[in-house]
């Protein structure tokens, strides 16, 4: 029944972008139903297929390795600082010194792997497959495969084209680009989950994956297309986010990108959680002076009590056990405001305390999966704007419709992951 309960989310999670399609009538159904079931056989795949367990496994233990080198860099430039919690001489969490440093390492390592041309021939042949199965442009599959591996730099490989997309590939760009994670922060989740999930990395690159069809199909029913691409019939080649001649040059490139990267999610942090305090402090004010004055009771509302209702609609369609709604409304709620971030860190918390199932746990992994948050709105739009500023109007109309449609494409990835996750053997990685 929970299988078949999480069927019925996939489908839900549809039925909710259609009740706030800009244009029922346009929607292509029959590229939506052939998008759905090849959603759902690569969701098959990767939990019920043997050898798909097994790639997962790998490249767990790919990144987990080079997790462990990044922890040398960090471990000599910081000391015991950089120790992690659990080993000898560790002085406990401190994430500036044990997880941001992770960021700068894979930003060199994804510098190093564009330069030798192997991130773009990976890129351009799963932009051709996801152009001819999915039935979008070429632009909308280009970048939709690229964000995985450079981020919201995967704009820039269409920009030729961006003033002239169209409202429904723009539309598209924005909801694949928050809907997923690239693999220059892949190592920041990781470094969360991996003692509790030790396959946890390996599903991360999988859930990215996976919302690609997700993004589709949640953007092409949100927002249908109703003019006629530029790039219909072919895939424009790939142009590179930035040209080193050496590949000495693509490692100070990285590294100088990874700094700035690790400073700005670690500056947005501390804004973020400091504005958050204080919104909060005000809710909780203002909640007890209300009870206490009208109804000489004392209640002490929260953002996160806020947050958790209007996430409901979206953990009910996840095909989770009753008992765990409350906490994945909680984690939903505070990715929306947080960032994924803090919300990857509470569900660590709370796996380790025992809180949660092994299925609430894989679900809560693929639906968290994603740059879906207010901030990331700010970000897209504004660095959008900053390269077709003719088309602000569009964008600035876009980007929240965008959130929504990140959301829940998430949520579906979420959902699949609990339509075949049986506790198979492999999956967690123990």
């Amino acid at each position: 029944m929970m299988h078949l309960y999480a069927l019925f989310g996939t489908v839900g999670y549809i039925v909710l972008a259609y009740l706030f399609s800009t244009n029922r009538k346009a929607i292509q159904w029959k590229s939506i139903g052939v998008g759905y079931i090849i959603f759902l056989v690569l969701g098959a795949i990767v939990f019920l297929w043997s050898f798909s367990r097994q790639i997962l496994t790998w490249m767990s233990q790919l990144v987990n390795t080079f997790l462990s080198a990044s922890y040398e860099g960090a471990h000599f430039l910081f000391g015991r600082l950089a120790i992690p919690p659990g080993k000898e001489g560790s002085l406990g969490s401190i994430i500036a010194f044990q997880v941001l440093p992770a960021v700068v390492f894979f930003s060199v390592l994804t510098a190093l792997l564009y330069h030798f041309r192997i991130l773009p021939y990976i890129i351009e042949k799963l932009a051709n497959l996801t152009y001819r199965r999915f039935q979008l442009s070429g632009c909308e599959a280009l970048v939709a495969c690229s964000n995985i591996f450079v981020g919201v730099e995967s704009i820039l490989m269409v920009r030729p084209y961006l003033s002239r997309l169209t409202e429904s590939e723009l539309f598209l760009v924005l909801t694949v680009g928050m809907s997923t994670i690239a693999s220059t922060v892949l190592a920041f989740y990781v470094s969360f989950l991996q003692d509790i999930f030790p396959n946890i990395a390996g599903h991360l690159i999988s859930a990215s994956i996976l919302s690609i069809p997700a993004s589709a199909l949640i953007a092409k029913v949100l927002v249908p297309e109703t003019g006629e691409p530029v790039t219909r019939e072919h895939v424009p080649g790939l142009e590179s986010v930035a040209e080193d001649e050496h590949w000495m040059a693509s490692i100070i490139r990285g590294a100088q990108d990874g700094v700035r990267l690790a400073v700005g999610i670690g500056a947005l942090l501390i804004g973020i959680l400091g504005l958050v305090a204080v919104i909060d402090g005000g809710i909780r004010g203002g909640s007890s002076w209300i009870g206490t004055t009208l109804f000489h009771r004392s209640w002490s509302l929260t953002l996160s009590h806020i947050l958790k209702v209007v996430a409901y609609p979206f953990v009910v369609l996840l095909g989770l056990p009753y008992q765990d709604w409350s906490i994945a409304g909680q984690l939903l709620g505070e990715r929306w405001i947080l960032t994924e971030v803090v919300a990857y860190q509470h569900l660590a918390e709370y796996a380790r305390a025992g809180v949660l199932s092994s299925r609430t746990l894989v679900v809560l992994s693929y639906a968290l999966c994603g740059f879906t948050h207010v901030t990331s709105v700010a970000i897209f739009a504004g660095g959008l704007s900053a390269l077709v500023p003719e088309r602000r109007n569009d964008i600035g109309k876009l980007t929240w419709r965008a959130l929504f449609g990140a959301t829940l494409a998430t949520c579906m990835t979420g959902a699949v992951a609990a339509l075949f996750f049986t506790g198979q053997k492999g999956i967690l990685g123990f």
